[in-house]
């Protein structure tokens, strides 16, 4: 992740000096005598520009992630340009600075590049090595060091981008999600109130005609079913609200992924986990939303864990009941001590699957490693003797 403070940024800086081991060549060229005044003077600067222009290069990558820029290359170039003259003008053992250039073209170039800009240094450096007789285990030391460093950093930027696009990814997903819902609601308001709206109108129409003919008796039933109407209408709007504040799985799945990779929590969940679920009734899909919210905001809040991990298990009822249930399992491995006594949080959550005829099972893990939440709610659909689950497996 990039650095969000000074802090962050002194600390990426002190990891990345600990990789400076290798200018202890040119450093002790400069130190030993073998050069005059105006040879260390020019050794100096050239060391400190090099230094300049890879420290640049790096932190402001870590800092920014910036995309290639022009800037990149110059920098790049002038490194290399001057590994080269220290090299041919001072003494060999300033091929050390081809170490630092093949990381930075790593962490620079553009991934399909990268590679090719890496094996390009390391080539460069043993050509250079070879002309100026470099005793054959140093060079093997400094290639490898070049050519091992630069291609991990090629690999880590990779990484990096991938999971830049899997949490941009993530947040498409989530915003969809919410799409689909405002769809919904829309589709069934209209739906809804289309109808209704429709029919009170020509009632209202035909109430105004009685009205003028002075057709009392049947102008206050017209009045009647208006009123029936549009009360239905009120209802029907209210049941539509509440399905939509209603929490989805899907949803509250995407959300879940969100919030624990910005807590650095590891989520251990299948790719398949948001697909509908037959006989999951829609009040019995809400309260296993609202279960795996609470969870997850438990998690992020009070555990402490570095994993997540969630699952959907389809059963039989317990107790010799006849039917099948579903069973979401949120478990991590942090402390648990924040979760010993229940909470106003489990405790509403455990009503809320009341109501759904459902019901809470959480505490410690059995090895005290953990919190584990089980919120388990009926199948509507009945048993098809043909395509009974097997009990315990589980659905990924």
């Amino acid at each position: 992740m990039p650095p969000e403070n000074r802090r962050q940024m002194f600390i990426k800086l002190c990891w990345m000096l600990l990789w400076l081991v290798y200018l202890a060549y040119p450093l002790t060229d400069l130190l030993n005598g073998s050069h005059t005044v105006a040879g260390q003077v020019f050794g100096w600067a050239m060391l400190a520009a090099f230094l300049g222009c890879y420290v640049t290069l790096i932190m402001r990558r870590q800092a920014r992630l910036d995309p290639w820029q022009r800037w990149h290359g110059w920098l790049l170039a002038t490194m290399l340009a001057i590994a080269v003259i220290t090299t041919l003008g001072l003494d060999n053992a300033w091929l050390a600075l081809f170490a630092y250039t093949a990381v930075s073209a790593g962490a620079i170039l553009p991934t399909p590049y990268g590679f090719y800009g890496v094996i390009g240094v390391a080539a460069l450096l043993v050509t250079l090595g070879l002309l100026t007789h470099e005793d054959g285990g140093a060079l093997v030391g400094i290639t490898l060091g070049g050519l091992l460093g630069g291609l991990a950093m090629t690999s880590l930027m990779r990484l990096v981008t991938t999971m830049r696009e899997l949490r941009e990814a993530r947040q498409a997903v989530a915003a969809l999600a919410a799409s689909d819902e405002r769809l919904r609601l829309a589709r069934d308001l209209h739906d809804l109130l289309g109808h209704s709206l429709s029919l009170i109108t020509l009632k209202t129409e035909l109430t105004a005609r009685f009205m003028d003919q002075e057709r009392y008796e049947e102008a206050r039933a017209q009045v009647g079913d208006i009123e029936k109407v549009s009360r239905q209408a009120l209802v029907d709007v209210r049941e539509a609200i509440g399905g939509y504040r209603r929490p989805k799985l899907a949803v509250e799945l995407a959300a879940a992924r969100t919030a624990l990779s910005a807590a650095d929590i590891q989520i251990d969940a299948p790719l398949d986990l948001a697909d509908p679920r037959p006989g999951l009734g829609l009040e019995q899909e809400g309260a296993l939303g609202w279960a795996l919210r609470e969870a997850v905001t438990n998690v992020v809040r009070h555990s402490g864990a570095t994993v997540c991990r969630i699952r959907l298990i389809e059963d039989f009822a317990p107790d010799g009941a006849v039917g099948r249930v579903l069973t979401l399992e949120v478990a991590d491995n942090g402390s648990g001590g924040k979760h010993s006594t229940p909470g106003n949080g489990l405790t509403g959550l455990g009503e809320r699957l009341a109501l759904a005829d459902g019901w809470l099972d959480a505490g410690l893990a059995k090895r005290g490693k953990g919190f584990t939440l089980r919120a388990t709610v009926p199948l509507r659909r009945p048993i098809d003797a043909d395509q009974e689950p097997v009990a315990g497996t589980v659905q990924e």
